[in-house]
């Protein structure tokens, strides 16, 4: 009958196989099973799809290779070959700017990566790179497809080459929906942020069975690979959040706030905030007392767009912030002394944090702005046998090795070796100003006069009074607020409540700036 009414009306045989397009369409969107759906849901996450929706523009998602499946055989494969693959690739918009993405698909062999899945990923990088816009991958797989063998170690190969070359020329985001173990791990160890989800997101090389069977400790997932672990303790995720509609929404303004790739500066944004504002609550903020606390975050506030900003790395590392804002419409990265944490010295962890995140920043042009209030590097046996030199060189080399704008501000204290790495002018920072507050030296007047005039304090009647006297002496000599300005190593000594309008300024006038380092293959920065 169906042949008789093709030969009849020609066009029923298209009409046939357009409604069967559609219908295979409707299963591959739909998934494997409402089941697998429902066990998805009672654990409390999102399915692959409707985490694409919260992350791109309503109706902007261009889906690629959606009727991809698996070849392989044995051990029950050929039996079973879903649309998709476990892996969904494409395109859309972010406030209307290209962005790719791919998401696992828990429910369709637990998202784990086999041959045709890897190479579906393997293309959408590889599309991102020569479209030139920003990749986010929403990761919630169980790791290889142990059935598929060494096929699937050789995908996440492919993944870690793409990761590598896109880096530093596109912007690479992963989300930790799910779990992530082994090898899978190092693809997002190799983007620039790693957001994760509390309770349902971990991520770890190898689990705890392995962990128990080898060294004998018992450790829950989450205790040794989860969200607060990884954001707080190693410093592998950069943002943690407690549900995933949160996490993607931060994910949507981080994207705002950058370039769509290495060769565009980052999209500007209507400013209503007044860029000659005041400031007058710094002058009451930050103490002159370089020994009391304050909240460096307070200061940030004050002097970008509207209060805003997002911090990365906000909870490892503490004694150092590094943020993106806005200053008059235009984004900035900021790298800031915290002083209400380990008074603000530069230790290990807080050299590698803000070493990373400053030449994250040149990457993808966008200025930086340093305030310093930093009495040195943290002293200490711990710190010299765990390198401190080599980790305080990376911030070192990191700051040398930038072209983009660099402003830094002196507030308070800038001491020793934490000044000279902290983006001073003697190694290129272009613009330097100081508060009427700042104490530019190689150490504390204390600790210099305890050195330069030993003897005097020795011998004298009274060595207290005397030392006494040295300090003072020392401070007025030495450290007075305009030393550094009187020797042009400061440029200008500020009103604090200027600081937004100063700032504004000079960014604006180095939004043209350029600077060739030496042609090179790369540098070889300390490890």
């Amino acid at each position: 009958m169906t042949d008789v009414l093709t030969a009849a009306d020609p066009s029923a045989a298209t009409r046939l196989r357009v409604a069967e397009l559609h219908e295979i369409r409707a299963a591959a969107v739909a998934g494997p099973s409402e089941k697998a759906t429902e066990a998805q849901r009672a654990k409390g996450k999102l399915t692959a799809r409707e985490r694409i929706e919260l992350l791109l523009d309503p109706g902007s998602f261009q889906e690629v290779e959606q009727l991809r499946r698996h070849r392989a055989v044995g051990f029950g494969l050929e039996a079973k070959k879903p649309y998709t693959d476990g892996v969904i690739t494409g395109w859309g918009t972010v406030e209307g700017r290209t962005v790719f993405v791919y998401a696992h698909d828990f429910r369709i062999f637990g998202g784990a990566l086999g041959e045709a899945h890897a190479t579906k990923i393997h293309k959408i990088m590889d599309m991102a790179i020569a479209a030139g816009a920003p990749l986010v991958s929403l990761n919630d797989g169980a790791g290889a497809r142990i059935q598929e063998g060494v096929s699937a170690l050789a995908g996440y190969g492919g993944i870690f080459q793409r990761n590598t070359r896109a880096s530093g020329v596109i912007p690479q985001i992963s989300v930790m929906l799910g779990p992530c173990a082994g090898g899978a791990a190092y693809s997002p160890a190799l983007t620039d942020f790693v957001f994760m989800v509390r309770e349902t997101s971990q991520m770890f090389i190898t689990g705890p069975d392995v962990v128990k069977a080898v060294t004998g400790e018992e450790i829950t997932q989450n205790g040794l690979g989860g969200a607060d672990v990884h954001a707080e303790t190693s410093g592998v995720c950069h943002f943690a959040y407690d549900d995933e509609e949160t996490c993607i929404a931060e994910v949507r303004y981080l994207l705002s706030l950058l370039p769509q790739n290495n060769r565009e500066n980052p999209p500007d944004a209507p400013c209503d905030d007044p860029v000659d504002r005041r400031g007058e609550v710094l002058l009451d903020l930050v103490p002159a007392d370089g020994n009391r606390s304050y909240d460096m975050r307070r200061v940030i506030e004050e002097i970008v767009d509207d209060g805003e900003y997002l911090e990365v790395h906000e909870r490892w590392a503490r004694n150092i912030v590094c943020a993106l804002a806005r200053i008059d419409g235009r984004s900035v990265g900021i790298v800031a002394s915290q002083p209400a944490a380990l008074a603000g010295v530069l230790d290990i962890s807080a050299s590698e944090k803000a070493s990373r995140f400053v030449q994250w920043c040149d990457a993808f042009n966008i200025p930086l702005v340093t305030l310093l209030d930093v009495p040195g590097f943290l002293p200490g046996v711990g710190q010299e046998h765990g390198g401190i030199i080599r980790h305080g060189a990376k911030l070192l080399y990191a700051y040398c090795n930038a072209t983009v704008p660099r402003i830094s501000l002196i507030l308070r204290k800038a001491y020793g070796g934490a000044y000279i790495v902290m983006d001073s002018q003697s190694i290129g920072a272009d613009l330097t100003y100081a508060w009427p507050t700042n104490e530019i030296a190689v150490m504390g007047a204390e600790g210099a006069a305890n050195v330069i005039f030993r003897r005097q304090i020795a011998e004298a009647d009274d060595p207290e009074t005397m030392r006494a006297r040295m300090v003072k002496e020392y401070r007025a000599e030495l450290m007075h607020p305009y030393y550094a300005a009187e020797r042009g190593l400061v440029d200008d000594v500020i009103d604090p409540a200027d600081t937004r309008a100063v700032l504004a300024c000079a960014l604006a006038m180095l939004r043209t700036k350029h600077a060739d380092l030496p042609l090179r293959k790369h540098g070889n920065p300390p490890q």
